[in-house]
């Protein structure tokens, strides 16, 4: 069985990629069979995609969606935010999770993160929340310093599963019932993660899953939603679909909507890489104990920091920390120059030019957050490694810190 590869040796030498999916014949022939059939978007195997990630988080309801911002922008709408309100959210991210919110005229509040995770830190939430629905000075301490409406409404908690491993969602569903607000859960990069024994995405009001070629596992692109919420699946299957509802013909459009739709081949593709999703996540497993095995050796890099909470975490990239004495653009270069790519994981949000001119966000404003930017390293990252590509990256590493 064929297998895409990460690595080309030429010579004696390595050239590794960041990362690769992971495709075998049976992905192929599943794309193939929809080719061979006439219809080619929204039919059986949409649903069949949607019916095998339903079952495996024990969904209700599961909307597949053309990419994983799609998916949260669904939820956004789904939750009812519109103009001036406000959804707690954090900076360290893809820049996505943030940006769906400001489709809708809203503004995103960040609070800073958990040093260990990366994850949004559930004590932050409790107290921007309360501030924010107290209201005058109290709320504006909360607030970008521009660009927000200071009579706004706190609608939401927006937490994103960093790398794989879940936010601390007893404590943030908690914070929620307390003050009225749902939890969109941005799991795009936790597929088959768990928190304390239940599994990503099932854990706030909705979840969102991404199939991005690096992901868990991939449809090329795509996403879906997973919720119990009937209301909320139903305004998401309309809003994918031009905003077609129930009972309207092929014209006819009850609501503003978008063309997020999944297509029958990318679909064909997440069913076969379901059918392997066990497989798929061990594997993954796997390269990330050769990582850390390998890591503890290097006095000047930090492992990933894993929580108690997490009793199974779904690697999805592999970030390292390096310590604070190491200048990572110049190891970056230097690692390059021995065909070794890596990348800065994440740039704070805060940070993009963007949200600097939109809403004045200055170095400092979230300290933690900004440390983690500066020190995070992603390192190659596939559950089609293997352990001397491994060896070799942590050997070049450790080679390029002397």
């Amino acid at each position: 069985m064929e297998v895409v590869g990460l690595t080309e040796e030429r010579g004696s030498t390595f050239s590794i990629g960041m990362s690769a999916p992971d495709l075998t014949d049976a992905e192929r022939e599943a794309v193939l069979e929809v080719l061979r059939t006439p219809r080619l978007s929204m039919g059986l195997q949409i649903e069949a995609f949607e019916a095998a990630v339903a079952q495996y988080v024990g969904a209700k309801h599961a909307v597949a969606v053309s990419s994983g911002t799609g998916g949260l922008h669904l939820c956004v709408r789904a939750a009812g935010i519109t103009d001036g309100d406000w959804v707690i959210t954090t900076s360290f991210s893809f820049i996505s999770s943030a940006n769906v919110i400001l489709y809708e005229r809203a503004t995103p509040v960040f609070v800073d993160v958990d040093p260990r995770t990366g994850n949004i830190d559930p004590a932050q939430v409790a107290r921007a929340a309360q501030d924010l629905l107290r209201g005058g000075s109290s709320a504006a301490h909360w607030l970008p310093r521009k660009g927000s409406q200071s009579d706004g409404r706190l609608k939401a908690i927006l937490p994103v599963d960093v790398f794989g491993q879940p936010a601390d969602y007893d404590a943030l569903n908690v914070v929620a019932k307390e003050n009225d607000l749902v939890i969109i859960e941005d799991s795009c990069e936790a597929l088959g993660a768990c928190y304390k024994g239940r599994p990503a995405g099932m854990l706030g009001d909705a979840g969102v899953f991404a199939f991005y070629p690096n992901k868990q596992i991939t449809t090329g692109e795509g996403g879906l939603i997973v919720t119990q919420d009937e209301a909320w699946a139903g305004t998401c299957r309309a809003l994918r679909n031009q905003g077609r509802a129930p009972g309207d013909t092929w014209l006819e459009h009850t609501h503003l909507g978008y063309n997020y739709r999944l297509d029958e081949m990318s679909a064909a593709l997440g069913c076969a890489q379901m059918d392997r999703l066990t497989q798929l996540l061990e594997k993954r497993s796997r390269v990330a104990d050769w990582y850390g095995e390998r890591l503890a050796e290097n006095s000047g890099v930090e492992a990933p920091n894993l929580s108690p909470n997490t009793t199974r975490v779904s690697w999805f990239v592999y970030v390292v920390r390096l310590a604070a004495d190491v200048v990572r653009d110049s190891l970056v270069e230097r690692l390059a120059a021995a065909g070794i790519p890596s990348r800065p994981y994440f740039v704070p949000i805060h940070t993009q030019p963007f949200f600097v001119e939109r809403f004045d966000y200055r170095v400092g404003d979230f300290p933690v957050t900004e440390d983690l930017g500066r020190r995070s390293l992603a390192l190659p990252f596939s559950s089609i490694m293997t352990e001397r590509e491994v060896d070799h990256v942590c050997r070049s590493l450790a080679g390029s810190m002397k």
